[in-house]
């Protein structure tokens, strides 16, 4: 598998935060995976894992754009 297959996370954060970035995403047309283990912990019938904690990760080749879409979010919120 080459670099520009494999996934790389970009964010790791609260949930709130991961859908607004997961949105960003989708417009800029950049597929993600979400990886949340509060919620596998329950759908396994336990519960583990932080409930902050919530990670996004893109495809290497869509990498740089999906940074810049975090850092321009990140400085946004800097800014207010």
């Amino acid at each position: 598998m080459i670099d520009s297959e494999k996934y790389t996370k970009i964010y790791s954060g609260t949930q709130v935060t991961v859908i607004l970035l997961k949105g960003l995403l989708e417009e800029a047309y950049i597929p993600y995976i979400e990886k949340n283990e509060q919620n596998s912990g329950v759908i396994a019938g336990f519960v583990g894992g932080t409930e902050s904690t919530i990670a996004l990760s893109v495809l290497g080749r869509d990498l740089d754009k999906a940074k810049g879409i975090v850092a321009e979010y990140e400085n946004g919120i800097a800014k207010n």
